[in-house]
């Protein structure tokens, strides 16, 4: 298969692409950081030699690059899977926090996914199939203390994942919201938390790579999972 994977260089998204690269698949990733890419694709290389791993440094958050990231993957093939997972968690209140968190939350969160999504889409109709997973949150759910415009723009991609679900259905694509609580990765280090009290990245990552593995007849629309002890 031929899987997009945005915000893959750390974190969730290095974690998806571990899980497919294990399975001798094609990968096209992506992210911002260009040396952190540069350095997931050797190792990925490095470790799965079965799989094809391309990457293209990309500001998610630009629709220009957005749309020039896209292009450059129907260059090569359509992608048989889309997983929206970059994002950007900036903590606060509505009543009190910066001026323009509220816009680069969704920039990062929201129009990243709407528009790399709407770039691929027709080719993926044309053909007939396809698989989008949406990486929304349990902030898309409940709101919560410190979540401000974060919560916000995952609550509206919960949203349009389910339009798009509706809207995928008579093209045989499926639409998945991944909707997870707490993963440790790079960005609880220094927290205090102790990462046995959350889930690990790999844990969402087998959850998705098993859900694109089902039968055309099936889809799974959320993926909801949670740290065992509950939220933090």
């Amino acid at each position: 298969m031929k899987i997009v994977i945005t915000g893959a260089s750390k974190g969730l998204g290095k974690a998806m692409a571990e899980q497919f690269a294990s399975g001798g698949h094609t990968l096209f990733l992506c992210s911002r950081g260009e040396a952190s890419l540069h350095q997931t694709t050797d190792e990925l290389t490095s470790r799965f030699p079965s799989a094809i791993i391309w990457s293209k440094p990309t500001d998610i958050s630009d629709k220009t690059t957005v749309e020039e990231f896209a292009n450059w993957v129907l260059a090569k093939d359509v992608p048989d899977i889309l997983i929206n997972n970059a994002g950007q968690f900036i903590p606060g209140s509505i009543h009190n926090e910066d001026e323009g968190v509220l816009e680069q939350m969704l920039k990062q969160n929201l129009y990243s996914a709407y528009h790399l999504t709407r770039a691929l889409l027709p080719a993926m109709m044309k053909r007939g199939s396809g698989h989008i997973f949406n990486m929304c949150s349990v902030a898309s759910l409940q709101a919560y203390d410190n979540g401000g415009s974060y919560s916000i723009s995952k609550y509206a991609l919960l949203g349009f994942t389910r339009n798009l679900r509706e809207e995928m259905k008579p093209h045989g694509i499926k639409v998945t919201a991944i909707t997870p609580g707490a993963a440790y990765t790079a960005s609880w280090e220094g927290a205090g938390i102790d990462p046995a009290r959350i889930m690990t990245a790999e844990d969402i990552a087998i959850m998705v790579e098993a859900a694109s593995r089902l039968s055309v007849q099936a889809c799974v629309e959320d993926i909801v999972l949670r740290p065992q002890l509950g939220d933090l």
